[in-house]
């Protein structure tokens, strides 16, 4: 179940934009404290979004053994949607970038005045729930765990998909200097490759989950 989730966590956490974001924030000021009002956003998103779909699949107790077909139908469908999401992104094909409209986002307008309540607004909206979290929570809304492992693991969950939020911090707080650089080569990196990754990390996801759906609805899994 672990393994499962933080699969899908990884997905969900490859954005280029979460990375920009943390290096802009990272160059203000007030570094320390606007990346952490802009994490503090962004952990706000995600457990509320984490809690509400936990409890949700929770009442509907999908984690019984008895409730099966639905359980992996979910996953079926998840597993569908990731499919589809990465095969419109691929047949759209990565966005060339255009100059001319680099401030016309509401995150780039955002980011010309950052400031506390502006860096949580931003973590709020650039980690808006993808379908990759939305898969990685309900493995383990829909597993057979205590309390205390659901906790545990919804946990990970969310610190996985923050990574690009808090770890170019902890990098920042140790090396300054060496962090902003290496962010602004792996932004680049990130944003030649970003899409290819994004593209395979749903493939991925989206064939393992539409797997595992499929064989549980036929019964060749319990």
């Amino acid at each position: 179940m672990l393994t499962q989730a933080a699969g899908l966590a990884v997905v969900a956490a490859l954005s280029p934009t979460a990375l920009l974001v943390c290096a802009v924030l990272l160059g203000t000021a007030n570094p320390h404290r606007t990346v952490l009002i802009y994490l503090a956003g962004a952990i706000v998103m995600t457990v509320i979004f984490a809690v509400v779909v936990f409890f949700v699949l929770r009442a509907g107790h999908l984690q019984r053994p008895q409730e099966r077909d639905p359980r992996y139908g979910l996953r079926l469908a998840l597993g569908v949607a990731m499919l589809l999401a990465g095969g419109y992104l691929r047949r759209r094909g990565p966005k060339p970038p255009d100059p001319g409209k680099r401030n016309k986002g509401i995150v780039s307008r955002l980011l010309t005045r950052p400031g506390g309540k502006v860096a949580f607004i931003i973590g709020l909206i650039v980690y808006t729930p993808s379908l990759a979290f939305v898969a990685a929570v309900q493995v383990v809304a829909t597993a057979r765990s205590s309390v205390t492992g659901s906790v545990l693991a919804i946990a990970l969950v969310v610190v996985i998909t923050l990574m690009f939020a808090w770890l170019p911090l902890l990098f920042f707080l140790v090396a300054p200097g060496p962090t902003g650089q290496t962010l602004g080569n792996f932004d680049g990196w990130l944003r030649a490759h970003g899409y290819v990754l994004t593209v395979a990390g749903l493939a991925i996801a989206g064939v393992l989950l539409t797997l595992d759906g499929i064989l549980g609805v036929t019964g060749v899994v319990s």
